[in-house]
């Protein structure tokens, strides 16, 4: 598509972009932190607008209420980890209604082998990786969302290319997250990557929930 066409299209797209890429570069260099407090939380409220704005009907709705409920995520995230886990424990759930009412009628051995290992894995992940072991029964409930939300979208009729590895990365962001209240405590890689990982998820989610919902509208 060309340049044009994507900005007259997709403007809210591009701005949750421009969020996103700012508030990676921000974090680089000594400008305050407030500056960027705000731009996570716009990046993905953008993709709400997006959603809601792309299509019409409860699908999409649904969406942006994911994107918006992630967009507060976002922003609380920089300032308490355990009530940002509380809010995206709300996008999880919000999540798995979403695939659950879009299954995929008839998937492939592989396709449910894989969902059962993220449904199942991503929680004993979740508790063996902090160092407090007060947290465990907090965090494997945690995983346990975190998971069944990456498997219901593996096993979605939504693109797995798109959706279901956008499920699969946000899968990874969290476990960068908590892994950073265990082996990689005082490490800069969940700083660094989480996020950015996080993000990119997002997009590909709502990306390809909205382009499947229109297909399915146009007769394609």
């Amino acid at each position: 598509m060309p340049k044009r066409a994507l900005i007259e299209k997709s403007p809210w797209l591009l701005a949750s972009l421009a969020a996103a890429i700012g508030f990676c570069v921000l974090r680089l260099t000594p400008v305050p932190g407030l500056w960027s407090i705000p731009l996570p939380g716009a990046a993905t409220g953008f993709l709400a607008l997006y959603a809601l704005l792309q299509f019409a009907g409860r699908d999409s709705r649904h969406l942006a209420a994911m994107m918006a409920v992630a967009a507060v995520r976002d922003v609380v995230l920089q300032f308490d980890l355990a009530i940002s886990a509380l809010v995206f424990f709300v996008y999880h759930l919000l999540a798995i209604a979403l695939y659950l009412r879009h299954a995929r009628e008839h998937p492939t051995a592989s396709q449910k082998a894989t969902a059962v290992a993220m449904l199942l894995l991503t929680p004993v992940l979740a508790w063996l990786l902090p160092a407090d072991r007060t947290l465990e029964p907090a965090v494997a409930l945690y995983g346990l969302t975190l998971g069944g939300m990456a498997s219901c979208a593996w096993m979605s009729a939504f693109p797995r290319y798109r959706v279901g590895i956008g499920a699969v990365l946000l899968l990874s962001s969290d476990l960068l997250v908590i892994g950073g209240l265990g082996p990689l405590m005082g490490q800069q890689l969940p700083d660094v990557l989480a996020w950015p990982i996080y993000y990119v998820g997002q997009l590909l989610i709502t990306v390809g929930v909205v382009q499947t919902l229109r297909s399915r509208s146009a007769g394609v």
